[in-house]
């Protein structure tokens, strides 16, 4: 898979403090290591959207991540509230994740985070649009 990254983005990682950093780094990676699990991905953009670093490919809906400036021991990975994801993701993990609205899954620094659901929400969201019409996103 060929990822194209804007230099912006590793600007945006140094703002963060250390803490924060590795957690929002670890989620970029990811992010990264789902997409080079699915075929059809071919490329991906790492750009900033909102100054947050948001992750983009074909047929897919766009992936944020971002540390809560409100609560500075938190950081999300963020989704489109105009899709059915983070509706689906509730329904399958509400035990297991945190979630902000329909925009969201929220982290403490402390969480250990759950790789394995992550990945699979993260999958949908880089499918979204092959799975868009289907009953619970195909789930």
């Amino acid at each position: 898979m060929n990822i194209t990254s804007d230099p912006d983005v590793v600007d945006v990682f140094k703002l963060y403090p250390i803490a924060i950093a590795e957690k929002i780094y670890f989620l970029r990676n990811l992010i990264i290591e789902t997409a080079s699990g699915i075929s059809e991905i071919k490329t991906m953009e790492e750009t900033l959207k909102w100054g947050e670093p948001a992750y983009l490919v074909k047929g897919g809906s766009t992936i944020r991540i971002h540390s809560i400036k409100s609560s500075p021991n938190e950081y999300a990975m963020y989704f489109n509230c105009k899709t059915k994801l983070v509706d689906t993701f509730k329904e399958l993990y509400n035990d297991v994740f945190k979630f902000e609205g329909n925009r969201a899954i929220v982290f403490n620094e402390k969480d250990e985070v759950p790789i394995e659901e992550l990945k699979h929400c993260v999958e949908m969201a880089l499918t979204y649009h092959c799975r868009k019409s289907l009953p619970m996103l195909g789930v």
